[in-house]
């Protein structure tokens, strides 16, 4: 496994290469496709077009609301509008656009040829879109949920909700939570198995790391949810009691499970651009991030206390004071590890020689914003406040800073700074400077107001409020910052498409950043590395020798990766991968009408069962000219 320090390949061997791990052509590829990056940027795009189908629903919310007694959507439209939105952010956007990313980049940042489980990865891909077309689909034919993204019983309960718009709310969570699980099984392995000799947990980039301590929440939080709204579900559609106090069930038990899953998905969402600052921050600034242990363990520490925070969002339910004030100091002491990155982000930007390129004016942005969500976050876990400010407008603001601020702004500057590598090409910078001015203006002007009208007592998810109330004036502002808003993702939009016709192409290492992925071509090839490296830093593309040699041995005519283990990543043996296949597509497509007919009969899980097992079968079958796993490693000297 040793060599030069740039090892090459014959023309022939790279065109065999190619072949053999490049996605089928034309309309075959569409349903076919196992490549990560493929499925990665598909991910991306279906996960952006809900964020703009989110933000659409949005302004029609702050149009509605911008002056008193509006009349542009009744109560019941808007009820659809506000659950319809925060669904489509909280579960169609936010964790799904960060696996997306990760589904990309990790497998190029640590040194491998693909992901593990290709095809279950284009399964979850599929099920993902599925599953947001189905509510979409149930909300354009006047079915949509009505009971909030969080789905409270006994408001979502047959009696208040009859309709099937909560029944499509609660298989699009199967949908999603099955993706997000399948997702978070892939990036696990992958980082675990497939790293680069050399590649030590000690030398993952501290985005790897992020993603690992995200895929490992996900695999805890997740099945609270689906246990959940499996519960509710089967409570609307085959008379059981989860649910129901009067034959022995619990309406609290709703928001235990509800909960369990929503606080830690707020760290779903957030880890990941924790991992995205870091690695701006460092290019930008031209020095490794200080204090790198300390970066893993609070990322780390935040995985395990995200855990113990769910109770924050139950202040107002009659549980036991005592026990408050444990989620109380909880609620706090989450704050300590993010404030430990900051430090470090701080003392990196303070000793580097700063790039004030775009993607770090979100990075920027995003300090600023973080603290004041922050600073509300830690007055809503004092119970006696937030028993004043809940459901009230000053929780939109504090959601809205934590999330938006805190996982977009980072996720905008991590498009600006990987797109090159995405796409090929050079985003324009000017443009993106318009965008990123517009969009912090916008956000600020939007949702400061908010804190001023919760303080005020105006109540969240009311479509109306009287004129003597005193809120119009606070209201417009905020309509106004929405629009601006909307204005700079259309600038964005715009960027991207120009960019595609006349944008400069993208050098293969364009910030000069210190990760592998930018010691491929922009976009990457097929099989990503012609011979995948051999690490021995930290930063490989930073110091000499960072890259000490090259991986010989694995095929060129099949999809081989080198399977390693152990924290030191030792190789261990080859792996023959599997083939682009249409059944992952149909497997998702039978899911999906065992899931819509459930919704009407439950004799659709039984026969709807059928379909998924013969997809499975066909999946996996066997081929006689496949042998998967070959002991040994070829290596030159």
């Amino acid at each position: 496994m040793s060599g030069p320090a740039i090892a090459g390949i014959s023309a022939a061997a790279a065109a065999a290469l190619e072949a053999a791990w490049r996605d089928p052509p034309g309309w075959r590829g569409w349903f076919c496709a196992i490549d990560h990056k493929t499925i990665s940027r598909r991910f991306m795009l279906a996960a952006f077009g809900f964020f703009l189908a989110g933000g659409v629903l949005a302004l029609l919310m702050r149009l509605q609301l911008a002056q008193p007694d509006g009349r542009l959507v009744g109560a019941r439209l808007y009820n659809q509008l506000f659950t319809m939105h925060g669904t489509t952010m909280m579960f169609l956007f936010a964790v799904p656009v960060m696996q997306a990313v990760a589904v990309y980049l990790v497998p190029l940042m640590i040194g491998a040829r693909s992901v593990a489980f290709p095809r279950l990865n284009a399964y979850a891909f599929w099920v993902f879109v599925f599953g947001g077309l189905m509510l979409y689909g149930a909300f354009l034919a006047g079915i949509g949920p009505d009971a909030g993204w969080f789905a409270y019983v006994p408001l979502a309960s047959l009696q208040f909700s009859p309709e099937k718009g909560v029944d499509y709310w609660a298989q699009m969570i199967t949908f999603t939570e099955l993706s997000g699980l399948l997702e978070a099984v892939v990036v696990i392995t992958t980082i675990l198995k497939l790293r680069a000799p050399g590649m030590t947990l000690r030398r993952l980039p501290l985005y790897v790391w992020a993603m690992l301590v995200t895929s490992l929440m996900v695999l805890f939080a997740l099945p609270a949810v689906m246990l959940s709204s499996t519960a509710l579900i089967t409570d609307r559609l085959v008379d059981t009691r989860f649910y129901v106090p009067a034959r022995g069930g619990d309406v609290l038990l709703w928001q235990h499970l509800f909960w369990f899953f929503g606080h830690p998905e707020v760290y779903l969402i957030f880890v990941p651009p924790l991992g995205f600052i870091s690695s701006i921050i460092a290019t930008f600034a031209r020095r490794p991030v200080y204090g790198y242990t300390a970066m893993v363990l609070s990322q780390v520490a935040t995985g395990f206390l995200a855990f113990g925070l769910w109770v924050h969002h139950m202040f107002a339910t009659n549980l036991p004071e005592l026990g408050k004030t444990f989620f109380t100091a909880a609620s706090l002491a989450i704050a300590l590890p993010t404030a430990v990155q900051i430090f470090c982000w701080v003392v990196t930007l303070w000793r580097g020689r700063l790039n004030f390129k775009t993607p770090l004016l979100f990075v920027l942005a995003f300090f600023a914003i973080l603290v004041l969500g922050g600073l509300t976050g830690l007055m809503l876990a004092s119970v006696s406040l937030d028993l004043q400010l809940h459901d009230t407008y000053f929780v939109v603001a504090h959601l809205h800073y934590v999330l938006l601020g805190g996982a977009v702004f980072p996720l905008f500057g991590a498009f600006y700074y990987w797109f090159p590598k995405f796409a090929g090409y050079m985003l324009d910078e000017r443009l993106g400077r318009w965008h990123f001015w517009l969009f912090f203006i916008g956000f600020n002007v939007s949702f400061f107001p908010m804190h001023v009208l919760g303080l005020q007592g105006m109540p969240r998810r009311v479509y109306s409020y009287p004129e003597q109330m005193g809120w119009g004036a606070l209201n417009l502002t905020a309509t106004i910052g929405a629009l601006l808003i909307g204005v700079s993702v259309l600038l964005f939009i715009v960027n991207v498409l120009r960019s595609r016709r006349h944008g400069e192409a993208a050098p293969d290492n364009p910030w000069g950043g210190d990760t592998l992925e930018w010691s491929v071509p922009s976009p990457p090839p097929a099989a990503n590395f012609a011979l995948p490296p051999v690490v021995r830093s930290r930063h490989p593309l930073w110091e000499e020798g960072g890259i000490s040699g090259h991986v010989s041995g694995l095929s060129h005519a099949h999809r081989e990766v080198l399977i390693s283990s152990g924290p030191e990543a030792t190789p261990d043996h080859r792996l023959r991968l599997p083939e682009p296949s249409p059944w992952p597509f149909l497997t998702a497509l039978a899911t999906t009408a065992l899931c819509i007919g459930s919704i009407y009969t439950p004799w659709a899980v039984v026969w709807g069962t059928l379909p998924v097992a013969a997809g499975c079968t066909l999946w996996f079958w066997p081929r006689r000219d496949r042998s998967a796993l070959r002991p040994q490693l070829e290596s030159r000297p």
